[in-house]
């Protein structure tokens, strides 16, 4: 089918090109920073494969009843959440529950951590129990993921001050995350007390990139593994429903999809805006600037990069708080997430903004105005800016 779709396009470009050129029949091609999906630069062959492989995995694959799917679940297919790798849709969003301090285990609520609000035919979708507080999380961007899972643990502790030793009023801390048993320790990762530090996920409650993904794999699809085996609506072992090589291929593709580039770095109405951006201490949390240490892909070695984050959690008020945690974080505590691709959030969200861990935000400006705890000095700072300088800030965010 591919092929015959292919051959009716060139002979309608073949033809058309005798009166207007190939160029009046196909559009555009997009311009490559407008883009978030595709890989890093540097790749060999052979990891080039497998980022394809790994692609196709993540974006084509839609589960169904006959290939595992369920029987309760979010999603049928990664891709579904995160498209084009950008933002999810309040459509998408997923909905977390059970764990209400620090520590706590989630085996206390049955069904946790992860409501399934849809069902294949024959059974009904979970529903939350009457009273129990949840939590609403919009699946991310998945762009430039390889680089901030490259970082050591040192890294992100040497932005660690929990004490607010130099009185800004910031205390980011990490989270300590007890690892599953299939985790792979490496030289990057530092433990204590047998926990790592979790840095993905809205609360930083995923280690790496493979815990992230088996555990989407399960929660979201309901899709067993040889790491993962319990299914979530029997809580019964079952057969893997996806192979070890598939979860390592999708986590291969994470690793190697380029980081978001920036748009009109050189504009003076941004760079204005980029230092406004410092200026009312934004900077402090969402950190622009990281390295890469040495890497077992070459691509990620030694590469500077700039992700807008400290991958640390920080309070943010009572506005904030959900009542719902994860691993050690507080109810009131949410890792700072990346700024990188801001700007092209509403390309995957339907057109609009659907910003902070649950989309409540509907605009840039929103978002700001909903920083409370830590961040309550930026607020008052952004407050306190004229609208020209406001619009400048929002413009250089927006070409993130």
């Amino acid at each position: 089918m591919a092929n015959i779709k292919s051959q009716i396009l060139l002979v309608i470009c073949f033809v058309s090109s005798v009166h207007y050129g190939c160029d009046e029949v196909f559009p555009e091609a997009p311009v490559e920073n407008e883009l978030l999906d595709g890989p890093m630069e540097g790749l060999s062959f052979s990891e080039q494969n497998q980022f394809l492989v790994g692609d196709i995995a993540f974006n084509d694959e839609i589960f169904t009843p006959e290939s595992g799917l369920g029987p309760m679940f979010v999603a049928t297919s990664c891709g579904s959440c995160h498209p084009g790798d950008g933002k999810g849709h309040p459509f998408t969003t997923l909905t977390r529950f059970g764990q209400t301090s620090p520590g706590q285990s989630t085996n206390l609520a049955v069904g946790a951590p992860q409501l399934q609000n849809r069902a294949i035919p024959g059974f009904e979708p979970e529903k939350l129990p009457d009273g129990v507080p949840f939590m609403k999380f919009t699946p991310p961007a998945v762009t430039g993921l390889g680089f901030l899972a490259a970082l050591t643990d040192q890294q992100i502790l040497e932005n660690v001050d929990s004490l607010d030793e130099d009185g800004d009023g910031i205390s980011g801390v990490p989270n300590y995350v007890t690892p599953p048993s299939y985790f792979e320790q490496k030289s990057i990762h530092e433990p204590i007390s047998d926990k790592i530090i979790g840095r993905f996920g809205k609360k930083a409650a995923a280690i790496d990139l493979l815990q992230q993904t088996v555990g989407a794999y399960n929660q979201d699809m309901g899709i067993t593994s040889t790491f993962e085996p319990i299914d979530p609506y029997s809580q019964l072992s079952t057969d893997p429903e996806v192979s070890d090589q598939t979860i390592r291929d999708v986590v291969f593709y994470l690793r190697t999809l380029k980081a978001p580039i920036p748009r009109s770095e050189e504009n003076t109405v941004v760079l204005q805006g980029k230092s406004i951006f410092t200026e009312i201490q934004c900077a402090s949390c969402h950190i622009p600037e990281w390295t890469t240490p040495e890497s077992d892909i070459t691509a990620l070695s030694n590469k500077t990069f700039y992700p807008y984050t400290d991958l640390l959690l920080h309070d943010m008020g009572p506005e904030l708080d959900d009542g719902v945690t994860e691993g050690s974080a507080e109810t009131f505590e949410w890792r700072t997430p990346p700024l990188w691709g801001l700007g092209l959030s509403p390309d995957s969200q339907g057109g609009e903004f659907f910003l902070m861990h649950d989309g409540r935000a509907k605009s840039i400006e929103e978002a700001i105005l909903m920083h409370g705890g830590e961040a309550n000095d930026s607020r008052i700072n952004f407050k306190q800016l004229n609208e020209t300088n406001k619009q400048k800030l929002l413009t250089f965010l927006k070409a993130l």
